[in-house]
């Protein structure tokens, strides 16, 4: 192959070196002789000279400005072995197709200068809005505590005991009292006895539980390590310090196994209205949304327990524990069906009777078949007395719901009303049919749809506690007909109070009444001087 013809040739340009038919490889001195010839001509001495200078003077290389002279003095003349070839000439490359061309384009603007880049406006961070272990307390917030923690702790270099422990709980923390012994065993993990102003620091500041709310304080506070709810024995510790400390239940530190009683059914009637999902785990968010703080706060700084009507009023609990014994016939602490059938004086059906012990409402925690505890019993009385609340509508409606479908049919409603029937006609009371019922109960509750009542239905109606009255509680049935105008003043008097609040007084009152009726007739002498109280 004659290759002298490129002495005419004053540069090559390597898109037209893309010719088929000639492989590099297969003629590797085709490619020396190509490249000798690139760098014999003089602008490519010129282009190596410019670039080594432009690098000894630290100007920015523009390459492609270099080719695109080098190109425009060259011309488009090609060797005479690519004229001399058969192969007809390649059709013109597009710059936007061509791989060399696309790096040119990119590279200017790739390499930024370091000057441009300092002139760019910094990005706007963003304020950090998750915290794993809770947001850090404000710097000034902690700066008051930790001047306060430090004159508490100014007499007490070893460290506070527990029972100088209440003023830290109650100036620094703002707790209730009554949680004193449950934060300073949580601070004291050993046990020594002692908690140091470090080791309160650590636990309280540096652990972020000054910035949490009251709420989520005694959450992280009673909850065990790990968990992610409370269950029932994490209130035992704050219920135990209560009976200690509370003076409205000094009258109870003589009689222990009392104690106890009155410990589970506050525990209970927390569970009851706080837990609504039932599991018998009670997360924050259920905690947030109940009143169990804030009658933690009453309770705290009220002295006489019984004003304290949500969870720890002792007449409340007095009423519960009391009608529960009067049902319990032998006193092994168990109730079946032939003790719950008695209560209130044969109130309630049969029918309802077998739903409660079929567990359909709630599962019972007796290990005894057939029988009720007294926790379970607890549960049933505050949705007996109390129809108007939420955990009762939902209580009940589970039982009157036979097929489990979330709706109550004219069918399921006759089913339980025809024994109340019969019971009206076995005392010669003018029965009222179930056609009249039907329409008057569709009346109360207005459901959204017909021949059918949801429990969405029955929370938004105002009435809706008199509808089970009226299926299953022959008692109230007669007693919302008559419509006692007592009942009704005394409503419009506490407007505040719920049905169970009223109950609960009413009974507490006959209930004292009976026991001081009872001692006055077993001989003692000097009961008239005392005020109505608790018998234990």
């Amino acid at each position: 192959m004659d290759i002298d013809g490129v002495n005419d040739v004053h540069i090559l340009d390597p898109e037209l070196l893309q010719l088929p038919g000639l492989s590099v490889k297969a003629n590797p001195l085709i490619a020396e002789e190509l490249f000798s010839q690139w760098l014999s001509l003089p602008e490519t001495a010129r282009l190596v000279k410019s670039l080594i200078d432009d690098t000894k003077s630290s100007t920015p290389v523009s390459v492609s400005k270099n080719c695109a002279n080098l190109n425009i003095s060259c011309g488009s003349a090609l060797p005479s072995v690519f004229l001399n070839s058969g192969t007809p000439p390649l059709s013109p490359r597009s710059s936007s197709g061509s791989p060399r061309f696309s790096r040119q384009r990119t590279s200017p603007s790739s390499l930024q200068s370091p000057l441009k880049s300092a002139r760019e406006p910094k990005r706007q961070l963003i304020p950090q809005f998750y915290f794993q272990h809770g947001r850090p307390p404000a710097k000034e917030l902690k700066e008051e505590c930790i001047s306060m923690v430090d004159h508490l702790f100014s007499n007490y270099i070893d460290g506070l005991r527990i029972d100088e422990f209440k003023t830290i709980t109650k100036e620094v923390c703002k707790l209730p009292s009554f949680l004193s012994s449950v934060l300073f065993r949580k601070i004291d993990t050993s046990s020594t006895g002692i908690v140091t102003r470090d080791a309160f620091i650590k636990y309280w500041v540096d652990e972020h539980m000054l910035a949490m709310d009251l709420a989520s304080q005694i959450y992280n506070l009673l909850r065990q390590p790990g968990c992610k709810y409370l269950k029932q024995a994490d209130f035992k510790p704050v219920l135990d310090e209560l009976l200690i400390t509370h003076p409205g239940l000094e009258f109870l530190r003589n009689t222990p196994e009392f104690q106890e009683r009155y410990a589970e059914t506050v525990i209970y009637r927390i569970f009851y209205y706080i837990n609504r999902s039932g599991t018998g785990c009670i997360t924050l968010r259920e905690l947030k949304r109940g009143n169990l703080i804030a009658a933690m706060q009453q309770l705290d700084e009220e002295d006489d327990i019984n004003k304290v009507i949500r969870y720890f009023s002792y007449e409340h609990f007095y009423v519960i524990y009391c009608r529960f014994w009067e049902l319990d016939g032998d006193h092994d602490f168990f109730i079946d069906k032939e003790n719950l059938i008695k209560y209130g004086n044969h109130a309630l059906t049969y029918r309802i009777v077998d739903r409660i012990f079929s567990q359909v409402p709630r599962q019972f925690t007796s290990k005894v078949e057939g029988k009720m505890s007294y926790e379970d019993f607890a549960y049933f009385i505050l949705a007996e007395e109390d129809k108007s609340s939420e955990p009762s509508l939902e209580y009940w409606f589970k039982c009157i719901d036979l097929d489990g479908d979330g709706v109550i049919s004219p069918n399921e409603m006759q089913f339980f009303y025809e024994e109340q029937l019969h019971r009206m006609e076995c005392i010669t009371q003018e029965p009222v049919l179930f056609e009249d019922i039907l329409c008057q109960i569709f009346d109360m509750i207005k459901p959204e749809k017909e021949n059918c009542i949801t429990l969405q239905d029955l929370k938004a109606s105002k009435l809706s506690g008199n509808i089970f009255n009226i299926l299953f509680n022959l008692n109230k049935f007669m007693a919302f007909e008559t419509r006692d105008p007592f009942l009704i003043r005394q409503e419009r008097e506490n407007p505040t109070l719920t049905e169970w609040d009223r109950f609960a007084q009413r009974e507490y009152v006959r209930l004292s009444m009976e026991e001081d009726v009872e001692e006055v007739s077993n001989g003692s002498a000097d009961v008239w001087d005392e005020p109505l109280g608790s018998p234990f």
